[in-house]
């Protein structure tokens, strides 16, 4: 949720500044704004509700030669979108200027002392408390009054901060929300995301929780917010290239990132599989000691949104496979619960920013209690991959539409490879390994397949993209697909859609159902296929219309369903891989055909980073 860009150098601040936020719209925000700082003059601070390049417009009759900057998109919490609620806020002297990302839990009691001692707030933000806190501490030294002030602070916060009276720094703090800082010569740039360094800088920091830095152009310090003491983080090099967040001639990054798919699958099994033995190597899960992984008698995957539907696509090969119990939880719920975990049970926590406020929080309360806690997540230095005990970077590659589509594929990918892992630590024979794997090496060429399927998804989105409603079906592993791909079209297309279980129909689903009300079916010939067809006559008996996704070659279904997608053959643990592109396709032209910005949904975040 919302983006941070933060610069100080020999360049000019607000091209830094802008151009981050810009990279940084896929994240979710109603408002932005930026502060600049010239040594020995006022801050200037504009701020828009509205869309980046309504403020980028706004600065371009002046000239912005200043060195040193903040800059923030700002999605509500607290107070309605506004010029007044938009970031940066600041104190009432006008010398403090900060951007924050997170949520302030003790902002009224602060709020309510600083007013007593004659503080005047300008806006209905959490954030402003924290200038006028720090404005309360501050003599001549930026960073002691930052100390000073959150050791009264309670909550989430990524905070960049300047100030015109310390004009030469800029000093960043960080607990539970994402904080990256660059290098480059005579620069240092700072962002809520490492995709906004992109073309900047390749040697990055990655701020861990309880951190403060203190940056100028030429040096920075690392110090802890608990007592002071100074931290020794040397630079870590990021690999990433410009064109992974660019479209390359697609109209939407949506649908960039699904025809991607492919070779995200190359990449996230690429040196992960040892066919002639049916064996997985993950590097990430070798570093534990092999028998902690072999004595697990219980999993809890733990996730929110579609990564909870990738676990439970997961729990089921797991389950089959290695032969493991396993429960997925969201992590909403489960860290308000009263969890029984011991030593012989694995937290898995799936997320693809590796930053969800509260699959974090599960994940540290398992801690905790003593769990082993294991990650599937994109994002290489991301806040949950450094916090596991072990875990599988998915190598997705940057997802810059919010709706997730490649990277929910390499989750279920991912889930594949750790089920062949664990499984041949136990009963998984070797015959059945190589048959996984074999067919795992398969996917991408599967999935160009469905790929081709593209021009026949895109008419029957026109066809359907009228209709109000929709139901999604599935049965056993593609349960969760029907799940995904309602949720994806509820995203995209602002349509209302509800995923169901096949089995679970005719106890009340089914009273919706008419002419009005289109019924998608994950359909392919596996062992529930006669079940899902006998579902399908249900609604044809009632007058609904049916979209079927089957395998290839199935043309029996053809007296029952109005429209059907093909997807190749494969395991059935691996279908709903191939069974989610159509899906995908489909929310996507739908919400084209219906003039939406399927990149940037309403609403949404792509970084779920409060709770």
């Amino acid at each position: 949720m919302c983006g941070i860009a933060g610069y100080i150098g020999d360049g000019v601040a607000k091209d830094y500044l802008i151009n981050a936020l810009k990279r940084l719209e896929y994240r979710g925000y109603d408002s932005a704004g930026i502060a600049v700082l010239e040594k020995g003059k006022e801050v200037r601070c504009v701020k828009k509700v509205g869309k980046i390049k309504e403020l980028d417009e706004s600065l371009k009759d002046e000239e912005w030669k200043e060195n040193v900057g903040i800059a923030h998109t700002r999605w509500a919490t607290h107070g309605i979108p506004s010029e007044k609620n938009a970031h940066p806020h600041f104190d009432c002297a006008g010398n403090i200027y900060l951007v924050h990302n997170g949520i302030i839990e003790n902002y009224k009691i602060l709020k309510s002392m600083l007013e007593k001692e004659g503080h005047i707030f300008r806006s209905n933000t959490d954030t402003e408390v924290l200038a006028h806190l720090i404005e309360k501490y501050f003599t001549d030294n930026l960073e002691e009054a930052v100390l000073n002030a959150l050791k009264h602070v309670e909550g989430a916060y990524a905070l960049v901060i300047i100030a015109k009276e310390d004009p030469d720094k800029i000093v960043v703090a960080k607990k539970s929300s994402p904080m990256v800082l660059g290098f480059a010569e005579g620069e240092t740039f700072i962002a809520s995301d490492s995709s906004a360094l992109v073309g900047y800088t390749d040697k990055v920091i990655y701020m861990d929780d309880g951190e403060m830095g203190v940056i100028t152009k030429d040096d920075y310090r690392i110090l802890s917010i608990e007592d002071s003491s100074e931290i020794e983080k040397k630079p870590d090099t990021i690999e990433m290239d410009l064109s992974d967040i660019q479209k390359n001639g697609f109209d939407y990054f949506l649908l960039k990132e699904i025809f991607e798919c492919p070779e995200v699958i190359r990449n996230s099994t690429r040196g992960r599989m040892i066919l002639e033995e049916g064996l997985a190597k993950l590097g990430g899960l070798e570093v534990l000691d092999q028998n902690r992984l072999r004595n697990i008698e219980r999993i809890i995957i733990i996730a929110c949104g579609s990564a909870s539907y990738a676990g439970m696509v997961g729990e089921y090969m797991l389950e089959e496979y290695a032969g493991i119990p396993v429960e997925v939880e969201l992590g909403s719920e489960f860290r308000y619960r009263k969890p029984i975990l011991d030593e012989n049970t694995a937290v898995l926590v799936v997320s693809q920013s590796g930053e969800t406020a509260d699959s974090l929080a599960s994940l540290l309360e398992a801690k905790r209690k003593g769990a082993l806690t294991l990650g599937i997540v994109n994002v290489v230095g991301s806040t949950i991959a450094r916090s596991t005990d072990a875990g599988v970077y998915n190598h997705a590659g940057p997802e810059i539409a919010v709706a997730s589509t490649k990277a929910f594929i390499s989750q279920m990918v991912v889930f594949a490879l750790v089920t062949v892992y664990l499984g041949r630590m136990r009963d998984m024979s070797v015959v059945t390994g190589k048959r996984i794997l074999a067919e795992i090496s398969k996917l991408p060429d599967l999935v160009d397949e469905v790929l081709k399927e593209n021009d026949n998804i895109r008419d029957l989105a026109k066809k359907y993209a009228g209709y109000e409603n929709f139901l999604y079906l599935g049965r056993k592993d593609n349960c969760p697909i029907a799940y995904e791909g309602a949720l994806k079209i509820k995203e995209i297309s602002y349509i209302h859609a509800e995923g169901y279980a096949g089995g679970e129909m005719k106890h009340g689903p089914i009273a919706m159902i008419d002419e009005n009300f289109p019924c998608v079916f994950i359909a392919p010939k596996d062992s529930v296929y006669d079940k899902m067809r006998s579902n399908m006559e249900e609604v044809k008996a009632r007058n609904g219309k049916i979209i079927a996704i089957t395998t290839k070659g199935n043309e029996e279904l053809s007296d029952i369903v109005s429209d059907t997608i093909h997807i190749p053959k494969t395991l059935e643990m691996l279908t709903p891989i191939l069974a989610c592109i159509p899906l995908y396709l489909f929310a996507a032209y739908v919400g084209i055909e219906k003039g939406l910005d399927v990149d940037k949904p309403r609403n949404l975040a792509k970084s779920v980073t409060v709770e």
